[in-house]
Parts: structure tokens; C-alpha cells; sequence
């Protein structure tokens, strides 16, 4: 997974566990593509400071990814919402039996991630 994106996903699900400061930092940084220096001088902490708290700030988002699942839960949730998209989008290609097994599989591995 592409690093931002997953960034992106880790603090959409675990942002919020951050402290409040954290988040403002993460977000500046993160998610609106401001420099270290930028951060650093609008906050009036060092670049150091900046960069050290982006680094623990992933390092606690992936910790917390690493005992809850959320984040791969959801991506395989979606990942199999896709496939019954695509298996009703043409559903005249496979018999309607076969189609609604497959449906009726998908679905069940949704329900076991939840």
C-alpha cells in the first residue's frame, strides 16, 4: 500500500487516540503536505521536534493497527464489497444459481470480519 495512503487510512481510523497536540502536528504535516520547517515555526518547536513526533506519532497509529485490524478489516470488506459490485454488474454472464453461491460466499466472509 502506497505510504501516504496508508498514513492516511491509520490516522482515519486511530487518529484519534493521538493526543491533541499530536494531531494538529500529524495532520499539518500528514495530510495538508506542510514542510518540517513549515510545522516547526507555526507551532514554535525545532524541525527535530517535528520530525521525532511524526515518527512516533506512525509508530503508535501502526502499533495500534497491529492489535486492532481495523485498517485490514476494512480493506478486505471493501475488497469483497467490490467483487459483489462486479458480480451483479453483468449478471446475465454466469446462471443466476452460480451467481447468487458466489454472492452468498462473499457475504458470509464479510460477516466473519465483522
Amino acid at each position: 500500500m502506497e505510504k501516504i495512503l496508508e498514513q492516511t487510512l491509520l490516522y482515519d481510523f486511530y487518529g484519534e487516540l493521538l493526543t491533541e497536540h499530536q494531531r494538529q502536528v500529524y495532520e499539518d504535516v500528514v495530510l495538508n503536505d506542510f514542510s518540517l520547517s513549515e510545522v516547526a515555526e507555526n507551532r514554535g518547536i525545532s524541525r527535530q521536534g517535528v520530525h521525532d513526533m511524526i515518527r512516533r506519532c506512525n509508530k503508535s497509529l501502526e502499533e495500534y493497527e497491529n492489535k486492532l485490524h481495523l485498517v485490514e478489516k476494512f480493506l478486505t470488506i471493501k475488497e469483497n464489497v467490490n467483487r459483489i459490485r462486479q458480480l451483479t454488474g453483468n449478471p446475465e454472464d454466469q446462471p443466476v444459481s452460480e451467481l447468487m453461491e458466489q454472492i452468498e460466499r462473499i457475504s458470509m466472509d464479510i460477516l466473519e470480519e465483522l
